[in-house]
């Protein structure tokens, strides 16, 4: 299985909001009706190991991210994570929107030490933005351009309010850029139905629901769209330490999916998005 949504107890991760206010952390989690990993109680990378171990997750993807309200990760730190568990880990690279060259540059310095995406949350950047700002379409031109996936954040609290996930900025960009491989995500909720829409009509999106999938208002449709249309473009993601690892593998395993069908979704829609673990 390989998780697309991990976000390690280690390096800048440890400042985020995530690990900083673990209240806030592990009331989200109680709300899906989970229980808090204990590697994220105890802030432990070896518990976290252990935890993918038994979950049977053989490759968690980290995202770097640039954020004055949820804290920064940066490339560097993804990097030096990845280097020191090798195997287990991928690095997807944020970008600061605001100075275009820097960002390509930042992008070329990362795709050097084997990153394999660019993650782009823009409702969370220092000045919040919507997906199809116009000073994004730079960053998005270039991935393009050298078949650079590129994950969105768009859903759940991806910015100031409500309308930061509300697809239709999105469903811009992927008619703008036809050939760029889109990830959304928190699969664009609570805006379900809109999201799955914009999949149905844009070949380049893909959607990864992560913790927003677990028993919440929404899943049926998800599940449907996984089953059917989007089998092989629906990302399976924990969004750890929001929800555990194990507790969230074990539970979507005995989602009713065919065999093959299930393989897709856990493994190889993924490694063929990322060019990993084929």
């Amino acid at each position: 299985m390989i998780d697309f949504r991990v976000r390690p107890p280690a390096k800048g991760f440890l400042n985020t909001i995530m690990y900083t206010d673990s209240a806030r952390r592990n009331r989200y989690t109680r709300q899906l009706g989970l229980e808090p990993a204990p590697s994220a109680e105890a802030k432990s990378m070896d518990l976290l190991l252990k935890e993918m171990d038994a979950a049977g997750i053989t490759l968690g993807a980290i995202t770097a991210r640039v954020s004055d309200y949820f804290g920064s990760v940066s490339n560097a730190d993804v990097a030096e994570i990845v280097k020191a568990h090798p195997g287990r880990f991928v690095g997807i690279a944020a970008i600061d929107p605001t100075n275009r060259k820097a960002a390509i540059r930042d992008i070329e310095q990362a795709l050097a030490l084997g990153f394999k995406g660019v993650n782009i949350e823009p409702g969370a950047y220092p000045s919040p933005m919507y997906p199809d700002d116009r000073r994004l379409y730079p960053i998005y031109a270039y991935c393009e351009d050298h078949n650079i996936p590129v994950i969105i954040m768009s859903g759940g609290n991806a910015g100031p309010d409500m309308s930061y996930s509300f697809p239709v900025h999105t469903d811009r960009v992927a008619a703008d850029f036809p050939q760029l491989r889109i990830v959304i995500s928190h699969g664009g909720w609570p805006w379900v139905q809109q999201a799955l829409h914009m999949a149905f009509r844009r070949e380049n999106v893909y959607i990864s629901p992560d913790m927003y999938l677990y028993q919440m208002p929404g899943m049926d449709e998800y599940l449907k769209a996984a089953g059917s249309f989007l089998s092989e473009r629906f990302l399976y993601a924990s969004c750890y330490p929001l929800a555990p690892v194990k507790d969230y593998a074990d539970w979507f395993r005995k989602l009713p999916f065919s065999p093959e069908v299930m393989e897709r979704l856990v493994h190889r829609n993924a490694a063929e998005l990322l060019g990993v673990g084929l």
